[in-house]
């Protein structure tokens, strides 16, 4: 069977740290793929607010997860903290992927947990309808 394989960009930029939480840890005693997946979207939330944005602000648009894509490479730990490297990638009309590299400190390195990708699309929640990227959103971004 076939792999993803995410093909992360060479530099990221943006770096946030989220600590992994109790409720994160799930019956195998590390954090669960689900989990994972929430800690993607709170690197997500970091990242755009580091641009001044949001989900639901994005220079007048919002935003929805249309996939995702995770590559599992080590466990994660109640105690770890999460460095989480983002960086905006392959601007199109309408949509944008967003690219995750998690990594954890061990024993004074750097051990990579996870490399991951969100395909974000722009959205009208009024109008309920897809919609062009606003051009000073993609300028930021691309930029960053």
């Amino acid at each position: 069977m076939a792999r993803i394989k995410i093909q992360a960009p060479e530099n990221f930029s943006f770096t946030t740290s989220i600590p992994v939480r109790i409720t994160d840890i799930n019956y195998g005693g590390h954090v669960g793929n689900d989990r994972l997946l929430s800690l993607l979207h709170e690197a997500r939330i970091h990242f755009l607010a580091s641009a001044g944005y949001s989900e639901v602000n994005f220079a007048g648009a919002g935003m929805i997860m249309a996939d995702v894509g995770i590559e599992f490479r080590n466990e994660l730990f109640y105690g770890d903290t999460v460095l989480a490297s983002v960086t905006a990638a392959a601007f199109s009309r309408v949509s944008f992927d967003i690219y995750y590299k998690l990594e954890k400190e061990k024993e004074g390195k750097r051990v990579l947990v996870a490399l991951a990708k969100t395909g974000m699309v722009c959205y009208d929640y009024q109008q309920k309808k897809i919609t062009a990227i606003p051009e000073e959103a993609r300028q930021k971004l691309s930029g960053q």
